[in-house]
């Protein structure tokens, strides 16, 4: 974490400890998952002063890519302080390690939503027997309780689903709890994938807490270029807007659901985005107001769900998950944030318990993207403007590896 930190020392030191830290850290080239999850890890131990586990590949890693893993271990491994000898045993056996691929959701598939649409019509037309007059169309249930009836209307007219000019992809960053880090996934994902060379935007869809200003250090008033669009703001490579620089950051925003609905259709299709290859749109905690017009209003490519290890974390990411599976949104993957606490001494403190990104993964069967440590450096960064995900040190490249991920995903 910090440089402050004191190395850890060999006798009495939990080998795990060392590993898990420093495995999350190195991306498997084969899976796309972290070296620590892809389970390529095995039979850590201490003995002495000399760290020994075995680094177990398989059949479909090539001499460059044992070569990359062991290096990187390696890398990391001294990066959290650990003085000792380490040696490392080559292991390969044949089960490839599971794809970090999305996997389409049960029940949100193309064909299924063509189908409903044609079911529609056939009703319509099974109600359509002269009988003196015609029967009134059955009113189609919500796939999520409450989306429609008096007083949903978006402040400014009904919302309209369009494409939105020169953006290739559009991303959502959710959780559906607040304090879990969604913030600071989004905007380190927006620099990491801006540093591959790629055109982002960022759009803050945080109306009541807007934290994009602070946490990206940009400032001042976008302005309307000819065509009446709004320009966005720019830091580290990113287009920035939020509704943190049209009021003051003391200043409350105290507006009901409708005004809210309608300031996110404007950052949508009134901001000029053109060109963009990811406009990643970070989403207030929980399944309200702001979510349900984002998904009403655009065809998005994917979620990225955000959670801690903690289960009341994960009781409300799942339900974020669920949303998105019942509006046709896929699931790209999960971010387990604040997953540990690296201590001075090489051991693991997890404040939050352990498990909950795992289990939301597995329960909607997508992939955990990474376990994301406490580090003093990330929080710094954030409070400071400057995205850890700008650097290239060990505190910089895990957002690297998830920017690579979402790449992936999205086949960028």
């Amino acid at each position: 974490m910090s440089s402050q930190q004191q190395p850890p020392t060999a006798e009495g030191a939990d080998a795990n400890a060392i590993l898990e830290p420093a495995a999350t850290r190195v991306r498997d080239p084969r899976s796309g998952r972290s070296a620590w999850m892809a389970r390529l890890i095995e039979g850590g131990r201490v003995e002495g002063d000399t760290l020994r586990f075995t680094l177990k590949t398989t059949r479909a890693h090539s001499a460059e890519d044992r070569e990359k893993l062991k290096g990187g271990l390696l890398r990391q491994i001294e990066a959290l302080g650990w003085k000792g000898q380490v040696v490392i045993q080559m292991s390969v056996v044949d089960d490839a390690p599971p794809a970090a691929t999305p996997r389409p959701l049960p029940g949100v598939a193309p064909e299924h939503r063509a189908h409903d649409h044609s079911h529609d019509h056939g009703s319509a037309h099974d109600h359509g027997h002269d009988h003196g007059h015609a029967a009134p169309a059955a009113k189609k249930k919500d796939p999520v309780a409450g989306m429609s009836g008096p007083g949903m209307g978006p402040h400014g007219g009904p919302i309209v689903k369009q494409p939105l000019n020169g953006v290739k992809h559009i991303i959502a960053v959710a959780s559906g709890k607040g304090g879990v880090g969604k913030s600071t996934v989004a905007t380190n994902l927006a620099v990491a994938l801006a540093r591959r060379g790629l055109q982002i935007g960022l759009m803050d869809a945080d109306i009541y807490g807007p934290s994009l200003p602070l946490m990206m250090g940009v400032s001042g008033k976008p302005f309307a270029n000819d065509d009446k669009k709004i320009v966005p703001l720019q830091a580290h490579g990113v287009k920035c807007m939020s509704i943190g620089f049209l009021v003051d950051e003391r200043e409350p925003v105290i507006w009901r659901g409708p005004m809210v609905m309608g300031v996110v259709r404007q950052f949508l299709q009134e901001v000029d985005w053109n060109p963009l290859d990811v406009l990643i749109i970070d989403l207030p905690p929980g399944t309200g107001d702001a979510q349900l017009t984002m998904i009403q209003a655009v065809d998005l490519a994917g979620a990225l769900i955000v959670t801690t290890p903690q289960q009341v974390a994960v009781i409300d990411a799942m339900r974020g998950v669920e949303m998105f599976r019942k509006l046709n949104v896929p699931v790209l993957g999960v971010v387990e944030n604040m997953s540990f606490l690296a201590l001075p001494d090489g051991s693991v403190l997890r404040p939050f318990g352990r498990g909950g990104g795992q289990q939301t993964a597995d329960t909607f069967e997508v992939p955990l993207l990474a376990m994301m440590p406490l580090d003093e450096d990330v929080r710094e960064g954030g409070d400071l403007g400057k995205p850890v995900a700008l650097r290239d040190d060990a505190h910089g490249r895990p957002w690297a590896d998830v920017g690579a991920l979402v790449a992936e995903a999205l086949g960028l």
